[in-house]
């Protein structure tokens, strides 16, 4: 008897019977179910109009579920005066739903008393509703040392309320029982603890265990539980099956689900699906959803539109909005309305609208309003903040205050930031932090601290050593290799440097090609030294082509040279010219030998 007792139960709740709703049209399975019902109906309400107990119990319970509390309480009464314990806990459960919350506890007791675990499970959540712990706690871990995984789950929830160490122990017992809730709050228990012992590392692994608990809960439905798989298994780069997951989480109404199965759908190349379950989570309330909906309409100029679902992020109360509508209007160059929405989101907390109204407030000339901005953002871990901070500072000539904010953006990977430091660091001498320094701005993509890392390795370079013969052998250093890559970025002293080291090896061709290149981009070195290639390579013309570019640019070895190319030439008059606009860009040596030039030129005019 006390199985029928037990089976009279809400789901997961243990506790409330509900009335099934059926439609109004039922299939033939259905239909046959109904009339095996209404046969054992017939058949217990007889055995029961005949005297036995248990078919009272058992018909009481079936009416019960249905819903027809007038019918079911007589026989529920007849059974439990009978002594009938699973009778006894389903009027306690009939009562309750009627409201008379003291008088079914009342009848829960005497069922617990007489072994019932669901009574027991009922009558401890009574007393954990009226504030009654101890109570509640005596009943749950009567019910749950009984075998009842719904009172093992209660018990385990008012323990871990409690802040109780063995709430984990009954949480486990109820999971293991099948308890989906269970399963999923373990996982998240065991997830958060592993968080916590890798002290905010990002880039921490979720137990095996949390994870298989993970699965366990979104097996039996739970869509929550579905997510957090989803989740996991696509930072491991298993997308198909996150997909799987983020797909049945979604289509069980969890609008977080559908957002992350849309930003996977996008990263795919389906950006029209993505939309679709952005949509359906946007209209669930979910604002990071609403703000994908945006950048996927901005990024088509549909900026109307954009900003309506900006909106909408806002109101579901992600700040993430206002960022993004400052965003729209800067690109759109309203600047008072960006800075309105830099502003609301920043007084929000959000750090990178805080730099980016600095910025608003710094190019329009307001350095004093932009300042605690920047700060602001820099406190709260905006890299970028941080950098700018210490370009304000610098641009005051407050180098030392610069240098911290630099150091601080360096340290959190930012690239330019290192490039300051290791140049810093360089002035004062301290080479070995300047290169540790100039090596991360070099990894990261800095072409301008490849440059300078490469000088620092150049200038400790040994001679090159002799070959045996007497000829240099030449090895390719390290420093090369970062001229080379900062020469491949785009940099025209690395560039010129690079072609120089070929000159050196006796590479023309090569020499020829960076020098060409540099000389291009703009490099007055470059332009001098192709010129010089080319003498040597015998175009005399074509090396006076780029020595004039080179002279133009204010070289003035390059000026000189084009006096002595007139000069021998014979075109007096434009050598003299030449020689002095040598001596007027120095440096010293070739201003003196411009000059030299000059006056012999100027006497062979006159004579």
């Amino acid at each position: 008897m006390d199985v029928m007792g037990d089976k009279a139960t809400l789901f997961e709740t243990g506790r409330f019977v509900q009335p099934s709703s059926r439609e109004d049209t039922e299939t033939p399975d259905e239909t046959g179910e109904i009339a095996d019902e209404a046969a054992e109906e017939l058949r217990q309400r007889l055995a029961a109009e005949a005297g036995d107990v248990e078919a009272m119990s058992v018909l009481g319970a079936m009416l019960l579920r249905r819903g027809d509390l007038d019918g079911a309480e007589p026989h529920l009464r007849a059974a439990t005066a009978a002594g009938d314990r699973a009778a006894a806990n389903n009027l306690g459960v009939l009562l309750h739903q009627r409201g008379y919350a003291d008088e079914a506890a009342g009848w829960w007791r005497i069922a617990a008393v007489a072994g019932s675990t669901a009574a027991a499970h009922a009558l401890g959540r009574h007393h954990r509703e009226r504030g009654d712990e101890p109570a509640a706690e005596y009943w749950l871990r009567q019910s749950a040392e009984q075998g009842h995984t719904l009172g093992a789950y209660a018990l385990a929830d008012l323990l871990e309320h409690r802040g109780d160490a063995g709430a984990e122990q009954w949480m486990r017992v109820a999971a293991e029982r099948g308890h989906r809730e269970a399963a999923y709050r373990l996982a998240r228990s065991l997830d958060r603890n592993a968080a916590r012992e890798a002290d905010g590392d990002n880039g921490v692994q979720v137990p095996e265990e949390a994870e298989q608990w993970y699965r366990q809960a979104a097996a039996r439905g739970h869509r929550r539980a579905a997510l957090h798989l989803g989740t996991i298994l696509e930072r491991r780069g298993e997308l198909k099956e996150a997909g799987r997951w983020y797909l049945t989480s979604a289509k069980d109404g969890e609008a977080r689900a559908a957002c992350a199965l849309g930003f996977l759908l996008r990263d795919a190349g389906d950006t029209e699906n993505a939309a679709v379950w952005w949509l359906r989570a946007a209209q669930d309330g979910d604002g990071n959803a609403a703000n994908a909906l945006g950048a996927l309409h901005a990024e088509r100029g549909e900026t109307q539109t954009a900003e309506r679902w900006y909106r909408a992020a806002m109101d579901a109360g992600d700040v993430n909005g206002a960022y993004n509508l400052g965003l729209l209007c800067a690109e759109q160059g309203r600047t008072p309305q960006a800075e309105q929405w830099y502003r609301r989101a920043a007084y929000a907390g959000h750090r990178e609208a805080a730099n980016a109204l600095a910025i608003l407030l710094l190019r329009g000339g307001d350095e004093t309003g932009a300042e605690p901005w920047f700060s602001k953002a820099a406190e709260a871990g905006s890299v970028d903040a941080a950098f700018n901070l210490g370009i304000l500072h610098a641009g005051r000539g407050e180098e030392q205050a610069a240098l911290r904010w630099y150091e601080r953006a360096a340290a959190a990977g930012h690239t330019e930031a290192a490039l300051q430091v290791g140049m810093a660091r360089l002035r004062d001498g301290d080479e070995q932090e300047a290169e540790r320094h100039l090596r991360c701005a070099a990894g990261g993509g800095s072409a301008e601290a490849a440059y300078r890392l490469a000088t620092v390795l150049d200038a400790r370079r040994p001679p090159e050593p002799a070959h045996e013969l007497g000829e240099p052998v030449h090895r390719r250093s390290e420093c090369e290799e970062w001229y080379e890559r900062a020469a491949d970025q785009g940099h025209r002293r690395a560039q010129v440097r690079v072609g120089m080291l070929a000159a050196a090896r006796g590479d023309v061709v090569e020499a020829a090609r960076w020098y060409r290149e540099a000389a291009e981009a703009g490099s007055r070195n470059g332009a001098f030294n192709l010129g010089l290639l080319l003498a040597r390579e015998g175009s005399e013309p074509e090396a006076a082509v780029w020595w004039k570019r080179a002279a133009d640019a204010g070289h003035g070895r390059a000026a000189l040279r084009l006096a002595l190319v007139y000069a021998r030439r014979g075109e007096l008059a434009e050598g003299q010219r030449w020689a002095d606009r040598a001596v007027s860009l120095g440096p010293a040596s070739v201003a003196e030998r411009a000059e030299r030039l000059r006056d012999a030129l100027r006497q062979e005019l006159s004579a």
